[in-house]
């Protein structure tokens, strides 16, 4: 963290070297000296040392400074840095003006010029004001700080990633915190484009995509080589696994990531089912331990990525990004795994983000303390949601479409037995409302087909789930729903799949195209458990390189 500042104001360079001269004698190793000439140029640095989130302990200040006292200098840089210490420098003749600044400006201490010798006139007075500001200063945050609003789907955006990249940040609510609204329009006229992002080095984002944020973030967005024996799409349990294994037996590997690592899971505020974790493991931290793996054994991690599309030629598998670039492979293994479905019904769109969430309870939670949130859905990740939820929220209600949860065991004894949790079965959600965010839904019991209106705070949503195999769609086969088919699901009366040329039968977890492999929620016939997900990865690793030994 930067040292904490002293500024020292005087129109007089004689008068202002001086006193930059026993100010930094005494004071230079723990804080850092500016002498200004100017109170207008000193409050123009001071915005640039707010947005850099740096902290400012005493003002040192001339009363007779052209154009702007110093009265007038500490009247406005109070508004900014309200802890900050503030003495005047006073002539004589201005000893009335310094009294009547007591009050108007709370000002500590007025000086007398000329201060020598300094260690009588001037160091003790400010040791005691700065041993008063160390006790009682609330030092600032010095990482990223996101300034937005909790209605803006780009924020929320912003928040996912940096959360789910496990990257620590503070959030500043413009619509809360005056201050915060004050430095993001400062940034970005008028609010029209939030987030704004803070850095420690002074930079700021506006609104960025998350590419661009990436890059700032020094996250890898580009690949290092043209050609890799084992490109895997996607960075969930499957994807990781997979290049884990290829890594550690030395295959020149990359992982291309859309949006953050760990996939589902990596949002699962607990997993308690997984094997070898007793006590439980969160999403997060299972997803940190295992990129931390696959970079161990020099498995590349592209974020911010998409793939658009993957073609043949001979035998490479082609994939293009979304900025146009191309990287080429041997082997592909797809493990994109599934997004949750979005909600249909008119009006929903326009709260996303702003009161509608899919899938983000554990980025959210927090901004709900003490609300009646909603949950929609009942299986396993909806419970967890719920769960999770119930620490921040006052209430949670779940809407379960069918007459029963579809959890886990341990999960539906979790959610009876939490006070705070209520579950709604046999009931459809059918409307949603409000002005500029979420303010109430309306839910339809299928069993009465009674309407009820609730006011809600939030909503999240996990039901079902969508394949993101478009990538593919051209070059593989699918079922109805997008799921990749692969292995035996291949094979109808004995006979290999359309366009397949080689003498044996696909492999386990190859898709119609030799060389692709599909691993985890992507899939046709998978069972969406991370254990499982984490086996066929493994599974795949296995098959490629047997297919590898045949090129």
């Amino acid at each position: 963290m930067p040292k904490p500042a002293i500024f020292s104001i005087d129109d007089d360079a004689s008068v202002l070297n001086s006193l930059e001269r026993d100010l930094r004698a005494h004071y230079g190793q723990d804080y850092r000296i500016l002498s200004i000439n100017s109170g207008s140029v000193a409050l123009d640095y001071l915005k640039k040392l707010e947005q850099r989130n740096e902290t400012v302990a005493l003002f040192l200040v001339d009363q007779r400074m052209p154009q702007m006292s110093g009265t007038e200098f500490l009247a406005e840089a109070m508004q900014t840095y309200p802890q900050a210490k503030r003495v005047l420098l006073t002539a004589y003749a201005d000893t009335q003006a310094a009294i009547d600044s007591i009050n108007e400006v709370r000002l500590d201490y007025y000086l007398l010029k000329p201060w020598h010798p300094p260690d009588e006139k001037l160091y003790p007075v400010l040791d005691e004001l700065l041993d008063d500001w160390k006790a009682h200063a609330r030092l600032p945050y010095e990482g990223i700080r996101v300034a937005g609003t909790l209605w803006s789907l780009t924020s929320h955006e912003v928040k996912e990633f940096l959360t789910r990249h496990q990257i620590p940040y503070q959030w500043l609510d413009v619509e809360k915190d005056s201050a915060a609204r004050t430095l993001a329009e400062a940034a970005s006229a008028q609010l029209k484009n939030l987030p704004v992002i803070f850095f420690p080095d002074g930079e700021t984002l506006i609104a960025p995509d998350l590419k661009k944020l990436a890059d700032k973030l020094g996250l890898q967005t580009q690949a290092a080589l043209p050609f890799y024996d084992l490109i895997v799409l996607g960075s969930g349990p499957a994807g990781l696994a997979a290049a884990v294994y290829a890594g550690s037996e030395g295959l020149k590997t990359i992982i291309i990531e859309k949006t953050a690592p760990g996939g589902q899971a990596g949002s699962s505020p607990k997993i308690e089912n997984y094997l070898g974790f007793p006590a439980g493991i969160s999403g997060d931290d299972l997803t940190r331990r295992a990129v931390a793996q696959a970079k161990r054994f020099g498995v590349e991690i592209l974020s911010a990525q998409e793939a658009r599309q993957v073609t043949v030629r001979d035998a490479y598998r082609i994939v293009q990004l979304a900025d146009g670039t191309e990287i080429s492979c041997h082997a592909l293994l797809v493990a994109t795994g599934a997004a949750f479905q979005t909600l249909k019904m008119r009006g929903a769109e326009k709260f996303s983000g702003a009161g509608i969430y899919y899938g983000a309870a554990y980025t959210e939670a927090m901004n709900y303390k003490d609300q009646n949130v909603f949950v929609v859905g009942g299986a396993n990740s909806a419970a967890q949601g719920a769960i999770y939820l119930s620490r921040f929220a006052s209430h949670v209600t779940m809407l379960v479409r069918g007459p029963a949860l579809g959890a886990s065991k341990y999960l539906v004894d979790a959610l009876e037995s939490n006070p705070k949790i209520e579950i709604l079965l046999s009931t459809d959600l059918i409307e949603v409302s409000g002005g500029n965010a979420l303010e109430s839904i309306t839910v339809c019991d299928t069993a009465s087909s009674e309407n009820k209106t609730f006011p809600a705070a939030a909503l999240f949503v996990f039901i079902g789930v969508k394949p993101q195999s478009q990538m593919v769609a051209d070059i593989v086969l699918r079922d109805d729903k997008g799921q990749i088919l692969t292995g035996t699901d291949l094979i109808v009366d004995k006979n290999p799949p359309p366009g397949w040329t080689l003498e044996r039968d696909p492999f386990l977890l190859e898709t119609s195209t030799a060389g692709i492999f599909a691993a985890g929620d992507v899939r046709h016939g998978t069972n969406h458990r991370v254990a499982s997900a984490v086996g066929e990865g493994a599974i795949a690793h296995a098959l490629i390189k047997e297919y590898l030994k045949t090129l």
